[in-house]
């Protein structure tokens, strides 16, 4: 029987596990931490009977997200699945502490005027008509061309550079800069305009398509209504899942792996070995032997990380706010939401915790670099207390509408992710996030390297899915598991779903295709040189 070592418990570790354990692979999962699930895990807050939990931060599953849906799908949980266990949303709340809030709709539109609307920018109220156009037409850029320029042109321009953000006008600059770090905790001005293009036309197309709902949040917490279910049934599959247990390094004989050196002096060994470890660890696992066998691995230190990381607050009030996310669009530290106990329908708030905890309020704050609005200090340089202060002070600035009102009457509790640890000079995130900044795609390795029986399962990892997240950590471990597969000669593989685009753009992607192929330009380019040109002109005069 084939034997098969996972370092690493998160997304990506434990759908290896779930693939090939299916196919009667023998798998062990070491995990150098107690709870298996990396950033998605939720974790109870106390040792009580029946603690609240807290989380990473909030999991939501927009509607391009296959991968891991279908995962979550053959996971048995009750008289049905895990996948059960998603609920769609309904709307997201934008927050402004300049204007009015605003609701977007993220059902499915069921009218003209709901479609036309779903097909504006999200912020497009508050910008200039041509703006407004000229972002759909960077957008209708990006739909139109074909792969090879997206990968070896686009990913080389950042986002701000591509949507010319310097010569838009200030609402424009503000809100792109909020509507990136919201999604990625990425600067504009760093950010590849491939990836955030892309993502960005995804979940576009995903409220315009009325297979999918839009967007899904889970019923209850992480580990309650995935993780552990998860753990179960890779147990019952056979998975031998070790906690506790952090592997040290990598045995490469020149030609493969013949081992994995624990913390603790042990050496294990199988027939094949699966790193999927976080961006920030894997670079302690390559040698220079490994960097010369296999390229890709020595270029993942280039990757950059940023800081994407959760807080939640336990109030005596449940406060909804909107049945989704609620985004702050003024917030220094770009903070997103939301309110939970509306979608936590199979977890009992009231046997939680404290006895007055009505509601859960659960926070990303995406900008750790900024100086917030209390303290005149960007979050990595404040203290844990201090962090959760300033957090909640900018929910209060921008809820002051919210019924029942945010007061500090109505906070009972907070808990802020454990990966943000205190030093001497604020705090360090032992919990990074990979970020697509501009140039990086060349830096990411595919699973399969170039080593006979090493593979990777990491979000960081090369996939369709692009974007560092459960659905990519996902999918790079289909592509791990299926590269396992072929060498063993086991079948079938699992499948690997492509970003869905509107086919009506496929002709113009061709033609791009011969162009780029030529060396010309994408039309759109050479247009907006000729409208660059005329408005400088103009200026003249």
């Amino acid at each position: 029987m084939t034997t098969v070592l996972v370092i690493g418990g998160g997304i990506g570790g434990l759908t290896v596990a779930h693939e090939l354990a299916e196919d009667g692979v023998d798998v062990t999962v070491l995990e150098a931490t107690d709870r298996f699930g990396g950033k998605a895990r939720s974790m109870p807050i106390d040792d009580g009977p029946a603690p609240l939990h807290g989380e990473h931060g909030f999991r939501f599953f927009p509607a391009f997200y296959r991968h891991v849906v279908e995962t979550m799908a053959r996971i048995p949980d009750g008289s049905g699945t895990v996948a059960d266990n998603l609920v769609e949303t309904e709307a997201t709340l934008l927050a402004s502490t300049t204007g009015p809030d605003r609701i977007a709709e993220t059902r499915t539109p069921d009218s003209v005027r709901g479609w036309l609307e779903a097909l504006r920018p999200a912020f497009s109220d508050e910008l200039p008509a041509r703006d407004v156009q000229f972002l759909l037409e960077r957008l209708a850029y990006l739909l139109t061309s074909c792969e090879r320029r997206r990968e070896e042109e686009l990913d080389d321009v950042t986002w701000w550079e591509f949507a010319d953000a310097e010569n838009r006008s200030r609402a424009f600059r503000n809100r792109l800069a909020s509507t990136t770090q919201s999604l990625v905790a990425l600067r504009p001005q760093a950010a590849s305009a491939r990836t955030m293009g892309t993502i960005y036309l995804q979940l576009l197309f995903g409220q315009l398509d009325p297979t999918r709902p839009t967007e899904r949040v889970l019923n209850a917490p992480t580990n309650e209504a995935w993780i552990d279910p998860w753990l179960r049934h890779l147990e019952a599959l056979g998975v031998d899942l070790r906690p506790n247990t952090a592997a040290r390094s990598l045995s490469f004989d020149g030609r493969r792996i013949d081992g994995v050196d624990l913390a603790d002096g042990a050496t294990l060994s199988a027939d094949e070995y699966v790193l999927a470890v976080p961006v920030d660890v894997a670079p302690t696992f390559v040698t220079p032997d490994l960097a010369r066998a296999a390229p890709e691995l020595g270029r993942i230190e280039r990757l950059e990380t940023a800081w994407m990381n959760g807080i939640q607050f336990y109030l005596s009030v449940d406060l909804e706010l909107s049945p989704g996310h609620q985004v702050y669009t003024d917030s220094p530290w770009a903070l997103t939401s939301i309110s939970q106990r509306q979608f936590w329908t199979g977890y009992d708030i009231d046997e939680r915790g404290p006895d007055d905890v009505a509601g859960v309020l659960s926070v990303i704050a995406s900008d750790w670099t900024t100086p917030g609005i209390v303290y005149d200090k960007p979050a990595r340089e404040c203290t844990r207390e201090e962090i959760a202060t300033e957090i909640w002070a900018q929910l209060r600035a921008h809820l002051r509408g919210a019924e029942p009102r945010l007061t500090d009457d109505a906070l009972v509790d907070w808990f802020l992710d454990p990966a943000i640890v205190e030093t001497d000079d604020g705090v360090e995130n032992r919990s990074p996030l990979l970020i697509n900044t501009a140039g990086s795609l060349r830096n990411r390795p595919p699973a399969d390297v170039g080593v006979e029986n090493l593979t990777l399962a990491a979000d960081y990892v090369r996939t369709n899915s692009d974007l560092a997240s459960m659905e990519s950590a996902n999918e790079a471990g289909r592509r791990a598991a299926n590269a396992i597969r072929r060498r063993h000669r086991i079948r079938p593989s699992a499948r690997i779903w492509n970003l869905e685009e509107p086919v009506v753009f496929e002709p113009f992607k061709r033609e791009d295709g011969l162009r780029y192929r030529l060396g010309l330009p994408h039309p759109a380019e050479v247009t907006q040189s000729l409208r660059s040109i005329t408005a400088r002109l103009g200026g003249r005069r």
